[in-house]
């Protein structure tokens, strides 16, 4: 009986086209190695003439491509019917799509971000409240790295439903500060302080030009809108240099930035309140029970 389960080990072994499939494995390692070489190409090609968005797209696009192409030539040579193949692969795909409509629906919105191209790799774009620079942009979805380096994944779906806000898209921006004065200051003297601060400061652009704004009369303050212009990659930096100038400067001229404070009124018969400010190491406890009776 054993010999019997050799001779028929022996015939299987005998009936395997095994110059056939060793065939078939040489095209699929030639493919994977010529779509490799054929993306990389592509991928030099482009990358002096297109943004690197539609680089790495055209790059995956023709390593599959080519690898699809090889692993068919593949199939028929280790004997399979094409039309069965293809049959076979229309089916999958319809049940494939039935059961994954997020990700039909992630890949045709891929498709719609290629073609608008609302951003780049290596934009800042913040969505929802996520912020972050683009590191990577896929048929499924877009990658992101925040400011605290975490690593975000976000469908293409919710980019497609979700505004986008493309902090890179032009090479300017605005920086608007808000500095509130004391309303016994001279708001126009504040003014020219500030468009001083603006010409001197050497991120501040010349134009567009900077200009100061009252924009309310808050409840202990006048408020002032004070904005200018910097280059892309120089906002955090010129927002805290300005904020620290901007002190520095009201300071200097004696100008009085308020803080918010609370004053109690009683009416116009009552008498006001009696507040004594006595330092602790010196004012005894009766002392300071009168205090507190009094206030």
């Amino acid at each position: 009986m054993i010999v019997e389960l050799k001779t028929g080990a022996a015939q299987v072994f005998n009936a395997i086209a095994w110059g056939q499939w060793i065939s078939s494995g040489f095209l699929l390692v030639l493919g994977a190695v010529l779509a490799s070489l054929a993306a990389r190409s592509v991928s030099k090609v482009m990358a002096k003439r297109s943004s690197r968005h539609h680089t790495v797209m055209v790059r995956r696009l023709v390593f599959y491509v080519i690898f699809v192409l090889f692993g068919v030539a593949a199939l028929r040579e280790a004997g399979f019917s094409l039309d069965v193949v293809l049959g076979a692969a229309g089916i999958l795909t319809v049940a494939i799509g039935f059961a994954s409509q997020t990700s039909a629906s992630n890949m045709i919105s891929g498709l719609f971000l290629l073609v608008e191209k609302p951003f780049e790799i290596g934009d800042s774009i913040e969505v929802e409240t996520i912020a972050g620079e683009v590191v990577g942009i896929d048929m499924l979805s877009v990658k992101l790295r925040t400011r605290d380096n975490l690593y975000v994944r976000i469908p293409n779906e919710t980019l497609i439903k979700t505004p986008v806000v493309n902090r890179s898209r032009f090479p300017i921006r605005r920086i608007d500060l808000n500095v509130g004065i004391a309303y016994a200051e001279d708001a126009g003297k504040v003014e020219a302080l500030l468009m001083e601060l603006a010409e001197k400061n050497p991120a501040c652009l010349e134009e567009p030009k900077a200009f100061v704004l009252v924009t309310a009369f808050g409840p202990s303050s006048v408020e002032l809108q004070f904005s200018f212009w910097v280059p892309k990659d120089k906002v955090l930096e010129g927002k805290s240099v300005m904020l620290v100038a901007i002190k520095k400067t009201l300071d200097r001229a004696g100008v009085e930035i308020p803080f918010p404070h609370t004053s109690i009124y009683a009416g116009s018969h009552s008498e006001p309140f009696r507040v004594q400010l006595m330092a602790p190491e010196k004012a005894t406890e009766k002392e300071q029970l009168d205090v507190y009776k009094d206030s």
